[in-house]
């Protein structure tokens, strides 16, 4: 399920072929029409910040033991004057470290048919960013992973340096909230909650540039 803008932005940029497991972060880009107003320097007007090389990380927790996947596949776009966010990725550029566990992981997602997780959301409150400064921010919005979407809400970071946006979001994931059977390890059973984290250099883009100048 690819977004809106996702395809636009697709169907300008062609998107190279992945391969790999879990996640995070294309599906449809909703603008809600009482989302709050980001307020914005001039040198930001009629730009987005995108990039297609973000790193998404998991922590699965077993009985004495803990571990990781992780992506540098990460696609996402952070539209702050019109408080947009999307990012997704494909779940089969994961990796654990091992390929069994990483099969497993494959049938357990049902990647053969779900093999996007995605993020679609919005700003919870206005942000105004000056460069170097910190600021700490949470996401609103819908996450859907192996078919089945929920509300969230992610609490991060964003960074206006030179001229990147850089981003730093955790949140706790309830596999079972979607559907997904927790997998079983040498007769042990992975936590339900997973750990997630992503974190991203976004490159300032104009926006005719991405999403094009024809909105049909």
């Amino acid at each position: 399920m690819l977004c809106y803008y996702m395809r636009k932005l697709l169907s300008r940029l062609p998107l190279r072929q992945f391969a790999g497991l879990l996640f995070v972060l294309p599906g449809l880009l909703f603008l809600l029409p009482d989302q709050p107003e980001t307020r914005m320097h001039d040198s930001q007007e009629g730009i987005v910040y995108y990039t297609r090389s973000g790193r998404a990380e998991f922590t699965s927790r077993v009985p004495l033991h803990t571990f990781t996947g992780e992506s540098d596949n990460l696609v996402g776009m952070i539209d702050l004057e019109n408080n947009v966010i999307d990012f997704y990725i494909d779940l089969r550029s994961v990796e654990t470290g091992i390929d069994r566990r990483d099969r497993d992981m494959h049938r357990t997602l049902s990647l053969d048919e779900h093999p996007f997780a995605e993020f679609t959301g919005a700003l919870e409150s206005p942000v105004e960013l000056v460069s170097g400064n910190e600021k700490t921010v949470t996401a609103v919005g819908e996450f859907t992973v192996h078919g089945v979407t929920r509300d969230v809400r992610i609490d991060g970071t964003l960074i206006l340096q030179d001229d990147n946006l850089l981003l730093e979001a955790e949140w706790e994931l309830d596999i079972e909230e979607y559907d997904i059977e927790p997998p079983s390890f040498l007769f042990l059973q992975v936590n339900e909650i997973q750990e997630m984290r992503i974190e991203a250099t976004m490159e300032p883009r104009p926006r005719e540039e991405i999403l094009g100048n024809n909105d049909s």
